[in-house]
């Protein structure tokens, strides 16, 4: 059938067929060693996937978070340090600076591209170091994963959205330092 992921999977093994890799090594055809394109279909079906995933992930914490919250005499509620209503200020900031890089690129403006995109890496690392911060501030006020059922809520919540925010950064790195070309 065409248009289905086994078709794309198929055209991917064959390269001279459309997408995918072509063969390792030096075959001795003196053929080109740059990659296929891949469809964007496949893309957006890989990307869609790991939104999905990312937002069940997120989901089930937050519902185990509720459930267990209203469950037992052991809740607490915990005192959150003030870095993170500055963490979450800067969290809408990359969030506006990657819409004005993403405008920038559309208008073919690649430096102010690039300049924003970078912005947003650099957000993001604050962001990183401001859950770090946060974490400190817990550790020394004498809260730890242990403490009780509110802290280690807090403690995964951070460390999950923590390292989702750090994977981001990493994939703005690759952007930013890639080579284009037209």
């Amino acid at each position: 059938m065409p248009g289905t992921a086994a078709e794309q999977l198929e055209l991917q093994a064959h390269p001279g067929q459309g997408g995918g890799f072509p063969p390792s090594g030096d075959s001795g055809g003196g053929g080109d060693d740059r990659l296929s394109p891949i469809p964007r279909r496949a893309y957006m079906t890989v990307i869609t996937l790991a939104l999905g995933a990312i937002l069940m992930f997120f989901l089930a914490l937050t519902s185990s978070y509720i459930v267990r919250r209203g469950l037992g005499t052991d809740w607490k509620n915990l005192a959150l340090p003030r870095i993170l209503w500055v963490n979450t200020v800067v969290l809408l900031a990359s969030s506006a600076t990657l819409e004005l890089a993403r405008k920038a690129l559309s208008r073919g403006q690649r430096e102010a591209f690039r300049n924003f995109w970078l912005l947003t890496t650099g957000l993001g690392m604050v962001f990183v170091g401001g859950q770090l911060i946060a974490w400190r501030q817990l550790h020394a006020a004498g809260v730890f994963l242990s403490t009780n059922p509110s802290s280690s809520f807090f403690y995964v919540f951070t460390a999950a959205h923590g390292l989702h925010v750090l994977g981001g950064v990493i994939a703005l790195l690759y952007v930013a330092f890639r080579s284009w070309q037209k």
